[in-house]
């Protein structure tokens, strides 16, 4: 495990923090441009290859890094996080990235449109597109925590990409006030398959986001569809944005869209169900849940998908403290923690036999559980509750 922590010596002669990742974050930046370089070399090389190149990157490459490299632990002292959060550089680097995906969108649309490819090429480029097209709602979730505004429009615009728009709601009124509970349809039980988690959390969370915001403008006097709805914002600039996609290029481009934007709902679908797997908050004597604890979510500290996803995998801090930006987001001693980074993890979650093979045991035996069935978010199916030497086989 890799431990860095630097210091400076300021001019009035204090200590200060030196994030050595600074100019690293980058990469989520240009993360975006990705399918974009593989038109490029398809068109050089006239390999179709080329255009699986996302999910080489994705799948393989950066898992092997994450292997290869290691983890980062640490933390930038308490004393200077005020001023870390202050640094506008961190914030900017989101914004940028924001363009890029609706620039990436057009690109690679338009390049379907217009170039001869075999049906395997067209749909490949159209998989690579929401690959990392999905990224955008991890931009929008994390502009979508901030209060200001420029964040909060940044985020919609992110979100509409993938026509995601009921994100922010969802996840901020919705799944951090339930999650790791059995009311939270974004959180895994332990047991249940991605695939059956996948049928639980898409709708669940549509249906809560739209509940939600409708309540919300209630309270205002206001319906639903109103200017004022965060959500019917975003949806906006997704009809505008998408449909003018297909009027300029065509119906062709409708079916482009739509496959990229189910890959992309695919991967916030990924990323929820290997973040809180089988995790629980106790319910207290009065029937309430415990306060939501570091030890409710899985971390990890890997270094090239943190640098990728803009350190959403200290998702435990982030869950303990959801204003803190991503920059000074820290690790805790003792939480549960992922073998891989969450691309690794997803290629283990999409082979739901090898997944509860690693991870059934990993979640039993994590210290506030000690093997105690009773205290993970059990499957429903899981009935009787599987003891620990039982749990490797849980069905799929």
């Amino acid at each position: 495990m890799l431990q860095r922590t630097y210091y400076w010596a300021s001019p009035a002669g204090r200590q200060g923090y030196v994030d050595r990742k600074r100019l690293a974050w980058t990469l989520s930046v240009l993360f975006p441009l990705l399918p974009i370089l593989a038109l490029g070399l398809h068109r050089h090389f006239g390999s179709e290859a080329w255009l699986f190149l996302p999910l080489a990157v994705v799948y393989v490459l950066v898992p092997l890094l994450d292997a290869l490299l290691g983890e980062d632990a640490s933390n930038p002292p308490e004393e200077v996080v005020a001023e870390l959060e202050a640094d506008a550089y961190y914030r900017v680097l989101l914004w940028l990235t924001v363009p890029l995906y609706l620039v990436g969108l057009a690109v690679t649309t338009s390049y379907a449109v217009s170039t001869s490819l075999s049906w395997i090429g067209w749909v490949g480029l159209a998989y690579s597109a929401g690959l990392v097209g999905g990224l955008a709602v991890n931009t929008g979730h994390e502009l979508g925590h901030k209060r200001n505004r420029v964040d909060q429009w940044f985020a919609r615009l992110a979100l509409a990409v993938p026509a995601y728009g009921h994100f922010s709601v969802e996840h901020n009124f919705g799944h951090h006030r339930y999650v790791a509970t059995a009311e939270d349809s974004a959180s895994a039980r332990f047991g249940e398959s991605i695939y059956r988690f996948a049928r639980r959390e898409i709708p669940g969370g549509l249906r809560r986001a739209v509940a939600i915001e409708r309540s919300r403008q209630n309270r205002r006097g206001r319906g639903f569809w109103t200017i004022h709805n965060e959500i019917v914002q975003s949806w906006a600039v997704t009809l505008l944005l998408q449909g003018l996609l297909v009027v300029w290029l065509g119906w062709e481009a409708l079916l482009f869209v739509l496959i990229h934007n189910a890959v992309a709902w695919w991967q916030l679908t990924s990323a929820n169900y290997v973040e809180h797997y089988g995790l629980k908050r106790m319910q207290r004597a009065d029937g309430r849940h415990e306060s939501c604890r570091p030890h409710h979510s899985w971390n990890s500290n890997h270094v090239v998908s943190n640098l990728l996803l803009f350190h959403l995998e200290r998702h435990s801090d982030h869950h303990a403290h959801p204003q803190r930006r991503y920059q000074s987001l820290r690790d805790f001693p003792d939480l549960p923690r992922l073998p891989s980074g969450y691309f690794g993890m997803f290629v283990l979650a999409y082979l739901p036999p090898l997944w509860f093979r690693v991870m059934n045991p990993r979640t039993l035996n994590l210290p506030h559980v000690g093997g105690d069935p009773n205290r993970l978010n059990l499957d429903p199916k899981i009935n009787p509750p599987l003891p620990s030497d039982a749990a490797a086989d849980s069905s799929v």
